[in-house]
């Protein structure tokens, strides 16, 4: 049986990735911030006892995630799925009004976050079968393909994160393990609203197809749910 370790499971992309990887027979390690508060959880936890459990855990709280993983040193996983992420920019209103308090949030969220928990599950991502690390990012984050500007806070965060990725792949290559960026698309979730091209399930659809199929060579990239390669 797979396992996965994934941030961010209380909602949206997250909790139809917990969803699915249940659905198809993995280990879920699912991980959000307001555990007694996310209905929708417990009650997956509850129609797969013993395959799905919940772990509270607030990713800008970095002793968190290091007390999480002492709790789980002896658990292989196969797939650490950086979900967890936060957009601030609706508060601001870009040039000359930025939040810079709101912006280090959103960089210890989308940014370092990701980084911390590798660095904190790398004996257990060594020992598994399938030794992958996805992070959830946006083509928002691709400096290639901004010709709008705007979301300051949001698209430096996760070019960063990318960043973060693509040093990981290089790094972490010696072990055998594949790290990759992923984009959702424009989701209909809180975040990219009901006006979206494309519901959770086929996101999340196509992300696990692309998710099945990293191999060496896929190692560093960054790809859409559709599997198609997005510019840096």
């Amino acid at each position: 049986m797979p396992n996965l370790l994934i941030t961010g499971a209380n909602r949206g992309i997250g909790l139809e990735f917990a969803k699915q990887y249940a659905a198809a027979g993995w280990r879920v390690l699912a991980c959000c911030r307001n555990s007694d508060k996310s209905e929708e959880l417990k009650q997956l936890a509850s129609q797969h006892t013993g395959w799905l459990s919940i772990h509270a855990l607030d990713v800008t709280d970095f002793e968190q995630i290091d007390r999480l993983g002492t709790e789980l040193a002896e658990q292989e996983i196969d797939l650490l799925l950086n979900n967890a992420g936060v957009c601030l920019d609706a508060h601001n209103n870009g040039f000359g009004t930025i939040d810079y308090a709101a912006w280090m949030h959103t960089l210890r969220v989308n940014s370092m976050a990701p980084l911390k928990m590798t660095e904190t599950f790398i004996r257990q991502i060594a020992r598994s079968q399938q030794k992958k690390i996805v992070n959830i990012t946006s083509k928002m984050g691709s400096i290639a393909d901004n010709t709008s500007g705007d979301y300051y806070l949001y698209r430096s965060s996760k070019t960063a994160l990318n960043m973060v990725a693509k040093n990981l792949a290089i790094d972490l290559a010696p072990r055998g393990i594949i790290t990759a960026v992923l984009h959702p698309g424009w989701v209909q979730t809180d975040m990219g609203g009901p006006n979206a091209l494309i519901t959770v399930q086929q996101s999340v659809a196509g992300m696990r197809r692309v998710i099945a199929r990293l191999a060496p060579a896929a190692n560093g990239k960054f790809y859409a749910y559709d599997g198609k390669e997005i510019p840096w």
